[in-house]
Formats: C-alpha cells, sequence, structure tokens
C-alpha cells in the first residue's frame, strides 16, 4: 500500500488516569528487602554477548544494509519462549552513564510451563554484553509476580520505563529500583520457582527484577497502546504511543507532554497514520518515523515524513518498537533466528 500521510484525529480516547493503588508501597518494600544496584553495574557484569552484524538473513533484500546491528546470541535467536518487541535506549532517559539499549520481549509460554511475563534486555552496544531483567509486580507484603502483557513497545524517561500494555494504557517500571538477587543472596534461587520460598527469592533463575511503580489505564475503551516512544527534540518531552492495526489505515498514532517528574501532563496532539501494520512510532522536530511490519520473510519499511505526506524506505524483516540515539532511528526485530538491534541514519 503506498502511504497516504498522515491526518490530524482527536485525541479524547487516550485519555489515561493514574492508577498506582499500591504498586509504589509494594515496590518499595521489595527494594527493602533485596536492595538495588545501577545499570551500569548490571552491564559491567552482563552474562550473554551480541554479535556485531549477526543474524544477516534479518537484512532480507534490504539494500544498502544498516550501518551497525547487533544480533542477541544464538539461545535468543532460537528460542520460541520469548519475543522482542519493545525498544528504548539511554539517550532517551537521559540519566544513564553508558550508551545502552534496552529491549522488552514477552513470553509465550506452551502447557504446563507456568508464565513468566516479560524482560528486559539491556544491552551495551560498547561491550557487545548484555543482560536480561524481569519486570514484576509487588504487593504492600512485598510478595512479587510477573507481569502477563505483550510489553509491545518501552520508552525510558529517566529511571522510568514506560511499557504499553495493549487494552489497558501504559504501566511504568522504575530503574532506579532495579534489583539484583544474587548480591541479596548469593545465589539465583531455584529456576523452577517465582517468588519468596524457604525465606528466599527466586525469578525463575533470572538475577535481575524491576518493580513496577505506577500505572497510567485507559479512561474509556476504544484505544489500545501497541509500542511506545520518546520524542525529546523540543521544549517539552513528548511521550508517544500508538495503534497496531492489521488490516485498516486507521490506526493512531498520540503524544503527551511529560513533566519533569516523568508523569504524564496533558494530551499534545493525535493523528491517524493512514497505513496499516504500524509496529512503532517516534518523532523528531516534526518529522515522523513509523516501522511497517509484514511477514517473516518480507523485509518491512520506515515510513519518514510529515502530517500529509509520507515516504517509504527499506527495512529489515520483522521491525518492532522505534527509539533514536546517535544521530539513528533503530528498531529491534522479532521472529527466530533474525533477532537483532539495528539503525538506519535519520
Amino acid at each position: 500500500m503506498t502511504p497516504t500521510g498522515m491526518t490530524a484525529a482527536d485525541a479524547a480516547p487516550f485519555t489515561l488516569r493514574r492508577a498506582t493503588g499500591t504498586l509504589a508501597e509494594g515496590a518499595a518494600k521489595l527494594g527493602r528487602d533485596i536492595g538495588s544496584t545501577a545499570v551500569e553495574a548490571l552491564l559491567a557484569q552482563a552474562n550473554r554477548r551480541a554479535v556485531r552484524k549477526g543474524a544477516p538473513a534479518t537484512m532480507g533484500t534490504m539494500n544498502p544494509r544498516p550501518g551497525e546491528w547487533y544480533a542477541f546470541d544464538e539461545k535468543d535467536q532460537d528460542t520460541a519462549d520469548w519475543y522482542p518487541q519493545g525498544l528504548t535506549c539511554g539517550a532517551d532517559s537521559g540519566e544513564i552513564g553508558v550508551p545502552v539499549f534496552a529491549a522488552t520481549w514477552y513470553f509465550k509460554p506452551k502447557a504446563p510451563t507456568p508464565e513468566r511475563g516479560v524482560r528486559v534486555s539491556f544491552l551495551s552496544p560498547t561491550t557487545l554484553r548484555y543482560q536480561h531483567a524481569l519486570l514484576v509486580e509487588a504487593g504492600p507484603d512485598g510478595a512479587y509476580r510477573p507481569i502477563d502483557i505483550h510489553a509491545g513497545g518501552v520508552a525510558w524517561f529517566g529511571d522510568l520505563l514506560y511499557v504499553a500494555d495493549t487494552a489497558r494504557g501504559l504501566r511504568v517500571f522504575d530503574v532506579g529500583q532495579l534489583m539484583d538477587l544474587k548480591t541479596a543472596q548469593n545465589d539465583l534461587g531455584d529456576p523452577q520457582l517465582f517468588g519468596r520460598h524457604g525465606g528466599k527469592f527466586h525469578a525463575f533463575g533470572y538475577r535481575y527484577l524491576i518493580p513496577q511503580t505506577d500505572f497510567w489505564r485507559v479512561a474509556s475503551s476504544g484505544a489500545t497502546f501497541s509500542f511506545v516512544s520518546l520524542d525529546r527534540s523540543g521544549p517539552t518531552p513528548l511521550l508517544v504511543s500508538g495503534e497496531y492495526v492489521d488490516n485498516s489505515p486507521n490506526g493512531r498514532v498520540v503524544r503527551w507532554e511529560l513533566g519533569s517528574d516523568g508523569s504524564l501532563a496533558g494530551l499534545h496532539d493525535c493523528f491517524t497514520m493512514g497505513v496499516p501494520k504500524i509496529q512503532g512510532a517516534v518523532s523528531r522536530a516534526g518529522t515522523w518515523y513509523l516501522s511497517q511490519a509484514a511477514d517473516a520473510a518480507t523485509n518491512g519499511k520506515l515510513l519518514t515524513g510529515r502530517p500529509g505526506k509520507l515516504t517509504a524506505r527499506p527495512f529489515p524483516i520483522g521491525p518492532e518498537d522505534l527509539t533514536v540515539q546517535g544521530g539513528k532511528v533503530w528498531s529491534v526485530t522479532e521472529f527466530r533466528n533474525k533477532r537483532v538491534i539495528f539503525g538506519v541514519s535519520l
């Protein structure tokens, strides 16, 4: 389908209400029991290694290929349990001291495997090392559980990760409360268990946890949240989210203004995108970048332009959420043995 451009739309269906409840209290309790660490410390001992320009089948017929990309390791390439979806970076955060990408994965279990929720991979493009952390929800008593959502997009502002929850809105996780189970108890617990058992903490063998601390819930039905990004190009930072619609050009993308503490300060604008199958969107200085998917054997497209006019550029197979770092727009790809983080010039 030829891109038709973006048109202004009513933002009201994307009105969100804050629903913190006991989330912050639960995260604080869990944090007191386990303690916290920093992303920089996680990366310094990260246990997996990415491959620069690995998994080349991801590029399909794209010519020229991206100038840079990083493939996840063989185990993460081949797993049928986890699928990459969202992508953000240290430049979005503004507070991380080293270059880093953060990609969300959702769990797609086969019975009788229990739900393991969502994980985030922190990847250093400098060292090529990366490490997974699980996102969790904690109760006021410090009990915690995995979160069963698609996590189609993620944006990082300060210490806050905004994660898309398709039908419900945006969940918020605090990287400032990143928890290291190994430091807390000198081991990773039983890889078959999750939660508190026998006086120890368990997370299916994962070392790191990030707790949910806030929730912005959609006020009425009719809007979905398929991806998330951040626009720092103007005087007020803008959080971006939008809808994946498979067979219709009527998916919408919306922006909220962010307060200095990362809270949503109000709706900014909304557009109908005019093309189907949009997996990610980001704006910079009035220009939009939309990631359009195809199938596991067909290249996607990067649609670029201003409202009213979009042009198509070649993209790898399976592109998802978008973020901007170092003068490039970056995405992550989802299909088995075609899982990379890649960047192309703005």
